[in-house]
């Protein structure tokens, strides 16, 4: 599908307002100029109802909010677009493609049909547009509260793998160790001594010596990474702060350890939990994100379609009587189109103008920059 859309309109030249005839004679010039001169690009109606125009001060009005609301509505479309990516890619799903009311982005907006129950025509066009920023707006809200607790969780666990995962020197130590590695008697201690990787033969050559009362040939290499190695040392428990300095003196760090098979379980209990939660929410959120999205784009199209009604009244003048079209041209083609779209706005609508060329927003929506003789702004999917 294509991800840039243009949505434009054209003035219907007619002696009467709302000549449905004048407006098809349209319609059927620009199928024909777009198939001889940018056959390569797609074309459909794109249809906007009877709305109320309202009054020219609440239009020029509505105008100037129009823009600021269109990025604000775009920008929370593509951020629930990114949040899908994200929660597909960490769930090792290939993305499926985005629907709106059950059918593909791109035919939504190709297909697009007011929906008169949601939203009357004939309704105040200030309150149309309310209606669509409060509730993309909770939309968002809620957004960034599941975020929020998604995120949480990831955070959480991605502080236990650190602690599991991270050097030797600073890691949580319990799943490297097993019952069988550790000696505990009335007498004997089994510490874990954390040695330098390229120290190895130091320690096996010297930790004997490091006091009396350690036991000849109790240690055992573990684990190493890449940095240190973990070995185990048992010793009489009377020598062990003796042991902790002298080997601190050779460069071998004690660390502190208490081996507990009811802590450990707990850990991996916890750790389980944790990584349970995580899909959930990842699910969860996902699922929402979908239903989200279709809503956020429906809105969207909504507001798209006052916003060219809107701008076509303040260029072309009253009554309403445009036609309104989706384009999809490549970017080789773009100005090939330009150049159709300018043929066919004729030159009597420039006696309508209630708004001046360089008047803020008459280029269009989405960040169009150039000014034209039509309404025409862009439509970005992702």
């Amino acid at each position: 599908m294509a991800t840039r859309y243009w949505i434009a309109s054209l003035p219907v030249q007619s002696a009467g307002g709302g000549d449905s005839s004048a407006k098809s004679a349209l319609w059927a010039r620009l199928q024909d100029s777009i198939s001889r001169h940018s056959f390569d690009t797609p074309l459909y109606r794109f249809n906007v109802p009877d709305l109320r125009p309202g009054t020219l001060d609440s239009l020029l009005a509505l105008s100037d909010d129009l823009v600021k609301s269109n990025i604000f509505i775009e920008g929370v479309s593509h951020k629930i677009r990114r949040q899908v990516e994200d929660l597909e890619r960490a769930g090792g799903v290939e993305g499926g493609a985005l629907t709106v009311d059950g059918v593909p982005v791109d035919s939504y907006l190709t297909r697009f049909v007011w929906d008169e129950g949601k939203y009357p025509p004939h309704g105040p066009l200030k309150e149309t547009v309310a209606s669509i920023q409060s509730q993309v707006a909770k939309i968002e809200d809620d957004m960034k509260v599941r975020v929020a607790e998604y995120t949480n969780v990831k955070s959480q666990l991605s502080a236990i793998n650190r602690k599991q995962t991270g050097s030797l020197a600073v890691r949580d130590l319990s799943n490297l160790i097993k019952p069988e590695d550790m000696v505990t008697s009335e007498h004997l201690v089994t510490l874990l001594a954390i040695v330098p990787k390229y120290s190895q033969k130091d320690w096996l050559a010297s930790y004997e010596s490091l006091d009396t009362f350690v036991v000849p040939r109790s240690s055992k290499r573990l684990y190493e990474d890449n940095e240190y190695a973990l070995y185990t040392v048992t010793l009489f428990a009377k020598v062990v702060d003796n042991f902790k300095v002298h080997a601190r003196e050779k460069g071998f760090q004690i660390r502190d350890f208490e081996y507990s098979p009811e802590a450990q379980e707990s850990r991996k209990q916890e750790l389980e939990k944790l990584l349970q939660d995580q899909e959930l929410m990842r699910t969860s959120l996902l699922q929402w994100c979908y239903a989200s999205y279709s809503e956020v784009f429906s809105s969207w199209m909504h507001f798209c379609a006052v916003r060219v009604f809107v701008e076509s009244i303040l260029r072309y003048g009253l009554p309403p009587n445009f036609l309104s079209v989706v384009l999809a041209p490549s970017t080789k083609s773009e100005k090939k189109v330009r150049n159709i779209l300018e043929g066919l706005c004729g030159s009597s609508n420039s006696n309508n103008y209630w708004k001046q060329d360089d008047d803020v927003g008459v280029a269009g929506l989405g960040g169009d920059t150039e000014s034209h003789p039509y309404v025409s702004f862009t439509i970005n999917f992702v």
